[in-house]
């Protein structure tokens, strides 16, 4: 059974006590909230032979055989690999999937996560059968970055958005599922998250702590010129590209923030807030600005899985993050 997420109650509700189901809902909203289990457990409830408002029955045959892997008017299409795209010979499967009779005499139910890993070729084959869905057949699309998909896509589906939860809530959460760490473990790890809890528990379990400690002291040897970009891109091998571009997002948008407003309440993480404040007083706005431009940019290429030189890469970023304070 998939996991209920105490913050999903309300949405839950709105979903299931639907009286008639939609032939595709797109369930989306930031990574690590849980739209997936979400997904999981709409998908079994849409699939169970006696429902309760508070889901699958979890004992009927057709429950028996989603736990089982082995549901015939099942399919979950996703990357068969982490970060890879969906092939568009995996989609034509769901094709032929979705033009069957269901077997067991009731729904079929299709799940693919994420949506946008489909490539252009791939979201065009799937919109065939958003537009003719064969029988009783529901999709459930899941999205953490629904910008990017087809809008031919997106107007095919009810919309459905999976808001962060409450901070509250979301520590509540992480206590429980990190009954050693302390508060301030799970405040920072929340913080790194965006907000996301399971996002925040993923990320402690890939040592994301150490990660950001290595960084923000290499930053600060790097500024001190102890280090050399070189040998801290070399150094940070093991740590996660788009993790890397999202700090540094981060904190070009911080001394963005200092240098307008001066608001020390606003600075981020105290791991980097005496670097934030210095960069902002010492860097012309200009040239901030053109950073942040350059790293959101290349952001963007990591997040769309291009082919790039990863070492090369990070000596760019710290080339220009070290040249920030001064003239020019």
């Amino acid at each position: 059974m998939a996991e209920a997420y105490p913050w999903q109650a309300a949405l839950w509700q709105q979903l299931a006590g639907r009286t008639q189901h939609a032939h595709a809902y797109l369930l989306h909203g930031p990574a690590g909230i849980g739209k997936r289990a979400l997904a999981e457990r709409l998908m079994a409830f849409l699939l169970c032979q006696r429902p309760a408002p508070q889901g699958a029955c979890g004992q009927c045959k057709s429950c028996q055989l989603l736990a089982a892997g082995s549901h015939p008017d099942n399919f979950v299409l996703e990357p068969e690999e982490d970060d890879k795209p969906i092939k568009v010979d995996q989609v034509r499967e769901l094709v032929n999937f979705v033009v069957q009779t269901a077997q067991m005499g009731g729904r079929k139910v299709v799940l693919v996560e994420p949506v946008e890993a489909m490539n252009i070729n791939a979201s065009n084959a799937v919109l065939k059968s958003l537009e003719e869905p064969s029988g009783n057949t529901v999709l459930l699309l899941v999205s953490h970055q629904p910008s990017r998909l087809l809008p031919t896509i997106k107007s095919r589906c009810v919309q459905q958005a999976c808001p962060l939860p409450g901070e509250a809530a979301s520590l509540q959460w992480l206590s429980a599922a990190l009954p050693d760490g302390d508060a301030q473990l799970r405040n920072d790890l929340l913080a790194l998250a965006a907000g996301s809890p399971l996002l925040a528990l993923k990320l402690h379990g890939q040592g994301v702590i150490e990660q950001r400690a290595l960084v923000v002291d290499g930053v600060k040897k790097l500024l001190k010129q102890q280090l050399s970009p070189t040998q801290l891109a070399e150094g940070w091998k093991d740590v996660p590209l788009l993790l890397l571009f999202d700090w540094f997002c981060d904190w070009a948008h911080l001394i963005l923030r200092y240098q307008m407003t001066e608001d020390e309440s606003g600075l981020g993480l105290a791991d980097m807030h005496k670097v934030v404040q210095y960069l902002a007083q010492k860097s012309p706005r200009g040239k901030v600005l053109g950073m942040q431009d350059w790293v959101l940019a290349q952001r963007q290429k990591v997040m769309g899985k291009a082919n790039l030189n990863r070492v090369l890469l990070l000596e760019a970023l710290l080339v220009q993050w070290a040249a920030l304070p001064g003239q020019g």
